[in-house]
């Protein structure tokens, strides 16, 4: 499915560090076992300590997407966006109905497989692992 305000990534044109990264909802109290089915999927650049390249990251924007999946429900398109002070956020303006989430200390953070890391939603700050990091 391909939404019009998302023109398709042509990755031939895009530099070969950017990666196709998946995080999962991590164990915690209400997810015992984690849920495979609640994860983002992020389209960026990761430099050579597995971080967010940010002068890649400047230099495709449109490239650096993010889908947000929740099982039950539609999948939510958006941006991966650098903010003030080093800080990345989800922005989903293809659907204009959810608010930025935001990556907790993200520019900080390996994404390494088996990873945790912390994303603020709207029900609070959660916890994800990051289940796989490949090549586009």
């Amino acid at each position: 499915m391909n939404h019009p305000a998302f023109a398709p990534l042509r990755n031939t044109a895009l530099p070969h560090t950017f990666r196709y990264i998946r995080l999962e909802r991590a164990r915690d109290h209400d997810h015992p076992e984690g849920d495979s089915k609640t994860a983002y999927v992020l389209i960026a650049p990761l430099d050579g300590q597995s971080r967010i390249d940010v002068d890649a990251w400047r230099k495709h924007k449109e490239a650096c997407r993010v889908v947000r999946k929740r099982p039950g429900g539609d999948d939510n398109l958006g941006h991966l966006v650098h903010g003030p002070g080093g800080s990345w956020r989800f922005h989903y303006d293809v659907s204009r109905t959810m608010s930025d989430e935001s990556g907790y200390h993200f520019g900080d953070e390996r994404f390494d497989p088996g990873e945790y890391l912390s994303i603020r939603e709207a029900d609070g700050v959660n916890l994800y692992r990051v289940a796989s990091v490949l090549p586009l």
